[in-house]
């Protein structure tokens, strides 16, 4: 008989009034929840709802102004992670935890409670990492790896230590389908030996699949609970936001001419755990959106890199912006060409933590009347960012607000708002909704297909091909540096794109563009 069979006589954990005040907000209002042994609850919520603050509370990263957090029947003060670690707790966080000078072992074994050799330490990475189906090499330094593969490293970790209760927040953003399907059956498992499981996600299908019960948050206050199995996905929706949600229109249209146009493109890594880029083709057309599917860490960090202009190209004609032979050029020349990006990481390449949002605002809109003649004019900047922040729906304390203030979700909304009313001619835009819930997602999506819709040329990276099958007309497949022929979206499906995205290339001697 495994545990989760033996009859267990308190749940395994209890938040009874559970609350949390900030100067400006009250993140959590008398919060209860009750999660019990082999029970995989749900935690729904729109950005800002205080999904974040509670389970901060739970692993003892913050404290709670008033509330008992009861685990297994007893009452307890979780005043540090580590605490929380010895109780059974787990958490893999949205935004990572992980140290960028050390590897991936060096990091594990920070979060250890008893001391391990890095050989048999990085053995069991190996072994736990594999049978999991996400793959990571225990040597390899943290700062070489994309968003989707330190993320892989924060599950593997929590794996470790063999948790009773593991936090999971948004953990499949950057798996494929199958990679997804394999997660759900280790999760399975552990429920099915007694692990608890606190899974927070804004894929609503994946909660119906998964989980036993969900718990409804709404401006820091519980609003409902359901059984997601019994639910639909747009009644979930509907807890969440307290209206029904919004649907994306796209509609046929002609394409124009091309904008983007990158040929035979072929970039060796400057990072030596990096991704060597193979002869890449690619056409993007005036007025439509091409999506690029792929695993983190198959040369998506590298192409990126060559579009933006972060690293230059040794032919100039390698890549043509609205006509101009620009691999040579920088980043803010091609920025005056009417290119706008916007990167997979929020804090420190989309925005500066430590500034606030109008000046954020200014570091990309400079030339849109934000200075003249040197000068800043700060009116201009101040309006520019309150339009961002209403169009885009942003809940924040207005453009003085500080970029680290804000919720993951709004500083998405914020960063792609920014660039969206930039009027870009090319849009590059990398995880447009990688952490943003159901509601935002659907409208950084239609400003997408809006953008498209006025003519200009959209590329999209993302790894929920979900959202690349909504909003895209043709999707590539990058895998190992190699690009496939765009495919127009009706003539394939999410599991040929899968199974695409899992295929070994032979090694090919790369020759610099």
């Amino acid at each position: 008989m495994t545990s989760a069979q033996i009859p267990q006589p308190y749940p395994r954990l209890v938040l009874r009034g559970i609350s949390k005040r900030y100067p400006s907000v009250i993140a959590n209002d008398s919060i209860n929840l009750t999660i019990c042994a082999g029970e995989i609850h749900a935690l729904l919520g729109e950005n800002g709802a205080g999904k974040s603050t509670l389970m901060k509370m739970v692993y003892g990263v913050t404290a709670p102004d008033a509330g008992d957090i009861l685990w297994e029947g007893r009452e307890v003060n979780i005043t540090s992670p580590a605490q929380a670690r010895q109780l059974g707790i787990g958490m893999v966080f949205q935004h990572f935890a992980l140290f960028e000078s050390l590897t991936v072992a060096e990091n594990i074994t920070l979060a250890l409670d008893e001391p391990e050799s890095l050989k048999v330490l990085s053995q069991r990475i190996r072994e736990v990492s594999d049978h999991y189906g996400l793959p990571i090499d225990p040597e390899r330094m943290v700062h070489s790896m994309s968003v989707g593969e330190r993320q892989r490293v924060e599950i593997v970790r929590c794996l470790l230590q063999k948790p009773k209760l593991l936090i999971m927040d948004e953990p499949t953003s950057v798996l494929t389908p199958q990679a997804v399907l394999k997660l759900f059956e280790t999760l399975r498992r552990l429920a099915a030996e007694g692990c608890s499981i606190l899974y927070i996600s804004h894929k609503l299908d994946e909660i119906r699949a998964l989980c036993d019960t969900a718990t409804v948050l709404r401006h820091g206050k519980v609003t409902g609970t359901a059984q997601p199995r019994q639910a639909t996905s747009s009644e979930l929706a509907r807890l969440m936001i307290g209206s029904d949600l919004p649907e994306c229109a796209i509609r046929p249209q002609a394409a124009g001419p091309v904008m983007l146009e990158i040929q035979a493109l072929s970039a060796l890594s400057k990072d030596p755990f990096g991704t060597h880029l193979k002869q890449l083709d690619l056409r993007v057309c005036s007025g439509e959106i091409v999506g690029i599917a792929g695993i983190s860490g198959n040369g998506q960090k590298e192409l990126l890199a060559a579009i933006s202009g972060e690293s230059k190209q040794g032919s100039p004609a390698t890549i043509r912006l609205c006509g101009h032979a620009v691999g040579r050029m920088n980043p803010s020349e091609r920025r005056q060409l009417g290119l706008r990006f916007v990167p997979e990481e929020r804090l420190g390449r989309g925005a500066v933590p430590t500034m606030s949002l109008s000046n954020n605002a200014l570091l990309t809109g400079a030339r849109q009347g934000m200075v003249r003649f040197g000068v800043i004019q700060r009116e201009a900047m101040q309006s520019f960012t309150q339009q961002v922040i209403a169009r885009f729906k942003v809940a924040c304390g207005g453009p003085r607000a500080l970029a680290s203030s804000l919720s993951g979700g709004n500083l998405q909304k914020f960063i792609v708002g920014r660039e969206v009313m930039l009027r870009p001619k090319v849009m590059v835009i990398s995880q447009p909704t990688w952490g943003v819930d159901v509601g935002a997602a659907m409208l950084i999506r239609q400003a997408l297909i809006d953008l498209r819709n006025q003519g200009a040329a959209v590329l999209v990276l993302s790894e929920e091909l979900d959202e690349l099958f909504m909003i895209c007309d043709q999707i590539a497949v990058i895998t190992q540096g190699y690009l496939s022929t765009p495919t127009p979206t009706a003539q394939t499906n999410p599991e040929k794109l899968g199974l695409q995205m899992t295929i070994k290339r032979e090694a090919q001697q790369v020759q610099p563009g």
